[in-house]
């Protein structure tokens, strides 16, 4: 990270986050004042989220039964165990808890990237 780079302390994983968070709340506060979000196409109209336009056709029905079901893809599950597993090592304070819960996070983090490695590229076609 170019942050640690520049420091002699290395970052958390957290205090990054953080920082990154911060700073796109400054930024999108310091638009909102500067009135660069009020002429925005649907302002003041509810969000669609139940567009479904980016899933193919033959898919939206699975699609839509998983959802209603609250079934996540897998690989978001994966995500949300690491995301879960970091939070816990930040609290652990037992060498040998610390200790498993890396190993965990590792294999899941193998598992994440290798399926993420697995999926298919998706094309965009220009009309």
């Amino acid at each position: 990270m170019f942050l640690a780079a520049q420091s002699a302390a290395p970052i958390s994983y957290n205090s990054l986050m953080d920082y990154l968070f911060r700073l796109a709340e400054d930024r999108i506060q310091r638009a909102q004042e500067e009135g660069l979000f009020d002429n925005l196409p649907g302002k003041g109209k509810p969000l669609n989220l139940e567009d479904d336009s980016f899933v193919p056709e033959d898919l939206r029905l699975t699609y839509k039964i998983l959802k209603n079901s609250n079934c996540l893809p897998i690989e978001m599950e994966l995500r949300k165990e690491v995301f879960n597993l970091r939070q816990l090592l930040n609290a652990a304070i037992d060498a040998e808890t610390r200790r498993e819960l890396r190993r965990e996070l590792n294999l899941l983090t193998l598992n994440l990237n290798i399926r993420l490695k697995r999926l298919p590229l998706q094309r965009v076609h220009a009309d």
